[in-house]
């Protein structure tokens, strides 16, 4: 059925149901997966990284404002990496052939573009649950993937928080 399944993970703590149900399809159908974090502004908190201090964002940066906001990305590079490494050993441990990758960019455009590259049958991915004026001001990641990836996509649907 699947041989191939990607895994797209942001740093949320809906993470870990996105890789638990990709985790139970890749053992029915002996897939392998591949986890995927993107680094992008539209990761929540990390947007909030351009925005340094009220008065001290684009076009007005000095090199204290650079200076915090590579430290932050930092951050989110490494929480990234940790949360990668943390799924794919558990998935090992589970004899499911796992890897990871970690990449910048537009995180739709990302992950489509790996699915297709990786050969993926299919792309995991959590819905956040935006609509109206939210969703077309700030992008949905999960809408883009449905509509322009090379294979099946899977949404975890989690609703919003009041």
């Amino acid at each position: 059925m699947f041989n191939n399944i990607l895994v797209a993970l942001d740093r949320s703590e809906r993470s870990r149901q996105v890789f638990d149900q990709a985790l139970a399809l890749a053992k029915l159908t002996s897939a392998k997966l591949m986890l995927i974090h993107v680094l992008s502004p539209d990761e929540n908190g990390f947007g909030d990284a351009m925005m340094v201090s009220n008065m001290d964002y684009y076009p007005g940066w000095g090199d204290d404002s650079m200076k915090r906001y590579v430290e932050k990305l930092e951050l989110h590079r490494s929480e990234g990496l940790e949360m990668l490494q943390a799924f794919c050993a558990e998935a090992n441990k589970e004899n499911i052939n796992t890897e990871f990758t970690q990449n910048v960019g537009s995180a739709g455009k990302v992950i489509c573009n790996l699915a297709k590259n990786w050969n993926a049958d299919l792309i995991v991915i959590g819905r956040r649950g935006l609509s109206g004026i939210t969703e077309l001001l700030i992008g949905s990641v999960s809408n883009y993937v449905l509509h322009h990836a090379p294979c099946s996509v899977h949404i975890i649907h989690f609703a919003q928080r009041e």
